[in-house]
């Protein structure tokens, strides 16, 4: 009987490590499908995922394509980029600011080119211009929006009716509103007299003005713009938006602070928004001052925000400033300020409140027409102001 029992418990014990292995082998076969399948899901790309950048004929291309192997490690290894080329090309980004007297031969028509156009080339690599009249306390009190207008020192009157009216600096509840307008040196060969001590004066009354040491030209307007992106780093990092625009445009503040105040959270931080061109192509028509020859550009343009005014936040204009270093200076600055935009992996956003291309007749000369639209471009000093008055008419009547 005990002998019988013992075989009992033998086979109960050889059952139960039967029972045992077959559920190890089941769950390993079992995983081992799932690896099977995973590894039958994989998408196996069908070429590279880096390629070389094909060639272009364009000057400024070319440059840039040198630009990005610098920035991308990968892509200088594919090209062969050696390091006594990656270190002369960083040693000219931003530092010297001689003329570079190589693009004569780089630029296969550069004496054919207008004189303009000679002087941006032979200079473009050049951004050390400092600043000779400051506004360091500009942003102590974190303004919630920032206004920067793009000026010139002889467009006082503009500046004047733009202090008068919608770029007055005010506090609107807890939100306060700053303003800087942006300027350069006068060209001296533009026989310009001199009104050095007059933008001086100026900045002292009203403590507005940001000048650098650079010829203020339109084909500069690029340096500008990096310029003021610099100077949002150093000293109003902590602002919350940031309207960028001409002397010569009529701005809605009050819809624009509307407009501000309902942003979401989660947009703060890559907020832009303008009258976005898409698909444009660089002109080529020589007697029109956006010309661009194709011997220094090819290619078309990605998409950008008109740069009579646009609209971002604070953030981003740090993240705009950290990517110009990757980014040669381009001629047009409303273009340039689109490749920053696709550096970082962003598109402008189109709002119908910008008219950068003006409105109709009609609705030109109904001032009602302003009451719902943040920018409208082109308008004289006096419109600017007439415009303004008649909006803050308490029993006016839409």
């Amino acid at each position: 009987m005990i002998a019988v029992c013992r075989r009992f418990k033998m086979l109960g014990s050889l059952i139960m490590v039967n029972i045992v292995i077959y559920l190890i082998m089941a769950i390993s076969k079992s995983g081992n499908q799932e690896k099977k399948e995973k590894r039958q899901n994989i998408v196996v790309p069908h070429r590279k995922f880096w390629k070389k950048f094909s060639r272009n004929k364009g000057y400024w291309n070319e440059e840039q394509l040198k630009l990005d192997r610098l920035w991308n490690p990968i892509l200088a290894f594919m090209d062969s980029m050696t390091v006594e080329e990656s270190l002369s090309l960083n040693g000219k980004l931003g530092r010297s600011c001689d003329a570079d007297s190589a693009v004569k031969a780089d630029v296969k028509d550069f004496a054919k080119l207008p004189e303009r156009f000679k002087d941006f080339l032979l200079y473009m690599r050049c951004r050390n211009y400092s600043l000779l009249i400051d506004q360091p306390h500009k942003c102590n009190n974190k303004p919630f929006l920032l206004l920067a207008i793009k000026s010139v020192i002889q467009h006082f009157i503009r500046r004047q009716a733009i202090r008068e009216s919608w770029g007055t600096e005010v506090s609107v509840g807890h939100l306060k509103v700053v303003t800087v307008f942006l300027l350069g040196k006068m060209p001296t060969d533009d026989y310009f007299p001199d009104l050095s001590n007059i933008v001086k004066y100026e900045s002292e009354t009203y403590k507005d003005i940001l000048l650098w040491n650079y010829r203020d030209t339109f084909l500069n307007l690029t340096i500008k713009e990096v310029l003021f992106l610099k100077w949002v780093s150093d000293s109003c990092a902590d602002v919350q938006f940031i309207f960028k625009g001409d002397d010569d445009v009529f701005v809605n503040t009050h819809l624009m602070l509307d407009y501000l105040k309902n942003v979401s959270m989660d947009r703060t931080s890559d907020l832009f928004i303008g009258d976005v061109i898409e698909k444009a192509n660089p002109v080529r028509n020589r007697k029109l001052k956006y010309f661009v020859p194709e011997s220094v550009y090819e290619g078309s343009y990605p998409p950008y925000a008109g740069g009579g005014g646009f609209l971002f936040s604070g953030k981003l204009a740090l993240r705009l400033y950290n990517v110009t270093h990757k980014i040669l200076l381009y001629p047009i600055d409303d273009v340039y300020t689109g490749m920053c935009l696709r550096k970082i992996g962003l598109r402008p956003e189109k709002h119908d409140g910008f008219k950068t291309f003006d409105i109709g007749e009609k609705q030109k000369k109904n001032v009602c027409s302003y009451k719902n639209l943040m920018l409208v471009h082109s308008r004289a000093p006096q419109e600017i102001i007439k415009i303004w008055t008649f909006l803050q008419d308490p029993h006016l009547k839409c």
